[in-house]
């Protein structure tokens, strides 16, 4: 009966184009303008690493104003000193453990033409790339004896090797920082964390840094942060080393914990870390460390913009309107055809046979309109990357992905079958003795 039904779907189309397509055409419509918004919220709110969710934690301690705290109502720094970074990576106390910043270098390319460039850098140390899954080309990463040995190594990303190198395998290559060189140990492939979970001091969706180097050059060749800097009183002394010394937050730290009772221990052991400070004059108030995942440390900074749930809100309603037309089309067409559903009962047709009938071809014109809904909603994106044109950015947020591909599809058979459902269980309430008498 299912291609029965099929055929007598595709005849009543083929019936009444005009109607169909203008059907086609709301659902279409009211879906691209609803995924668009689903599909930058989507990729806002993704979770880069959420098959490690419960192993990563973000570490933050509080060594704020005892009279002001760093957020209200009693939230601690997003960031933690260099003083507590350096001790607590060296305790060893979790099964892997990385701190890092964002700098800026100068680096001067191979070649008389080739013109000298400003780069973000992420400084870090060893465990950085085990700890969030970073996918290597060529090559790998340092190794702890790096770090501890101050070595000039750097890894660089796909899309940096190809500008430097032409693509090739550079291990072992040589590149030029701030008139220092540096030795190539490994090529990413491609990796585009958003949100960029492991600091989202800055913008979270500017994506991953192109080159790499250890934390122990970076803090040795006195290189700057250019992230966030917050201190809660004035610098002791002048220069590098000061500030190092300082109480000044600056430093992204993160732990991989295998287990609850590791993040207990860990916990416990940030609590012991703190007192031990406190006796020591630091830390002046109470005892306010917190442990975070992926998933919580993006909830906390809320990287998915308010203004985006107001237009997905708007969204929804546009949809809602395009619905409330697809229903009031298909209630004219049943009542163009209650002559035929009359004729049909009077002969032995069931409600529950036409309630078929008709939902199958309500479902019919859904996939249509979920097949075009998926072209506005590229056309919406497209729209959304040309106004924000000014932010590099913004490719990274209007990606359709599979999921957003079947979930638009899958919207749209559900919101044609709900609009059906008024229309049929009209079709179906047709009292053929009434029609029929009348005719």
């Amino acid at each position: 009966m299912f291609r029965y039904y099929l055929k007598l779907g595709i005849l009543s189309i083929r019936a009444n184009p005009a109607l169909s397509a203008l059907m086609v055409a709301a659902i279409a419509v009211g879906i691209g303008a609803c995924m668009s918004i689903v599909t930058v919220r989507h990729v806002m709110s993704d979770n880069p690493v959420e098959h490690k969710n419960e192993m990563l934690y973000h570490v933050q301690l509080d060594n704020w104003n005892p009279d002001d705290p760093y957020q209200d109502p009693n939230e601690p720094p997003e960031q933690v000193t260099y003083l507590d970074s350096t001790a607590l990576h060296q305790a060893g106390r979790a099964f892997r453990q990385t701190v890092s910043f964002k700098s800026s270098r100068v680096v001067q390319p191979e070649g008389d033409d080739a013109r000298p460039f400003q780069e973000d850098v992420r400084a870090t140390t060893a465990d950085f790339f085990a700890m969030f899954d970073v996918p290597f080309e060529f090559g790998d990463g340092w190794g702890a004896d790096a770090d501890q040995s101050e070595e000039h190594v750097v890894v660089l990303s796909s899309e940096m090797n190809q500008r430097l190198f032409g693509g090739e395998d550079s291990v072992g290559r040589t590149l030029t920082m701030n008139k220092e060189q540096f030795r190539v140990l490994g090529v990413l492939a491609e990796w585009q964390p958003i949100p960029k979970f492991y600091d989202l001091n800055n913008n979270p969706y500017e994506g991953a840094e192109k080159i790499f180097a250890p934390f122990s050059v970076a803090v040795s060749g006195e290189w700057g942060s250019a992230g966030n800097n917050s201190c809660w009183k004035p610098i002791d002394g002048v220069g590098y080393a000061a500030y190092l010394a300082s109480e000044c937050i600056w430093i992204q730290m993160w732990v991989e914990l295998r287990s609850a009772s590791d993040k207990d221990m860990y916990m416990q052991f940030l609590d012991d870390y703190v007192e031990e400070q406190q006796s020591l004059g630091r830390f002046p108030r109470e005892l306010n460390n917190r442990l975070s995942t992926p998933a919580e440390w993006m909830i906390s900074r809320e990287v998915v913009d308010d203004s985006v749930s107001v237009l997905l809100s708007l969204a929804i309603l546009f949809l809602a309107v395009c619905l409330l037309n697809t229903i009031g089309l298909l209630l004219a067409k049943v009542m163009r055809r209650s002559n035929d559903i009359s004729l049909r009962r009077a002969l032995g047709a069931s409600k529950s046979a036409l309630f078929s009938q008709y939902i199958i071809e309500a479902g019919m014109i859904g996939v249509a309109g979920g097949l075009a809904g998926i072209g506005m909603t590229w056309l919406g994106l497209r729209g959304i990357e040309n106004v924000f044109s000014g932010y590099d950015f913004i490719s990274y947020l209007v990606t359709m992905d599979w999921t957003m591909i079947m979930a638009a599809v899958a919207l749209a058979i559900i919101s044609a079958l709900g609009a059906a459902l008024y229309p049929t269980w009209r079709a179906c309430s047709v009292s053929p003795a009434t029609t029929l008498r009348i005719q």
